[in-house]
């Protein structure tokens, strides 16, 4: 029996613009290979070594990994960070709040730009608010927006202040 060749095989590569890879933070593929090895050869070295220095942490962790009921590995698990914190306000700590960090379209094919800075007030705002209404660290959010900024800030709300967020879909409506 023959082996039958695909003709959906892609060979042709495309490399990005200079500008592009002068700004990336693996600079080609001899150096992805080199994290690659370095992940392969020490997995728990090597993401202890990114979590420390691409993550802000409010309690350092002092153990990576946690093998000892397998199946159910724990990373990290007495270090203690905001995902909310990591997203946005170290950003504009590092003084890159004028920089865009979501840009949205809408279905009506507005675009809009929102700043860290800006996304950091908006979410301040909202955690405030939240908090006002008596929602803490613990407790469950059920967020029911439409695919918008908003819907961004609610989930990243939730995320400062603890609280679990759980998205409902909401474009099943009726006139969807």
């Amino acid at each position: 029996m023959s082996a039958i060749e695909s003709v959906l095989q892609e060979h042709r590569v495309f490399p990005p613009p200079a500008a592009a890879a002068a700004g990336a933070t693996i600079s080609g593929m001899d150096a992805y290979r080199a994290l690659a090895a370095e992940a392969e050869s020490d997995y728990e070295g090597f993401w202890g070594r990114l979590a420390k220095e691409t993550l802000s942490w409010k309690k350092p962790f002092t153990k990576v990994l946690d093998e000892s009921k397998a199946p159910f590995y724990t990373w990290f698990e007495d270090g203690l960070l905001n995902a909310s914190y990591n997203s946005i306000d170290r950003h504009v700590e590092a003084g890159h709040g004028q920089r865009v960090a979501i840009v949205f379209e809408s279905d009506d094919g507005t675009v809009a730009n929102v700043t860290y800075q800006d996304l950091l007030e908006r979410v301040s705002r909202f955690a405030n608010a939240l908090k006002t209404r008596g929602v803490k660290k613990g407790d469950r959010v059920v967020i029911y927006m439409p695919m918008s900024v908003e819907g961004i800030v609610a989930m990243q709300a939730c995320a400062r202040i603890g609280a679990t967020h759980s998205v409902v879909f909401g474009g099943f409506s009726s006139k969807s």
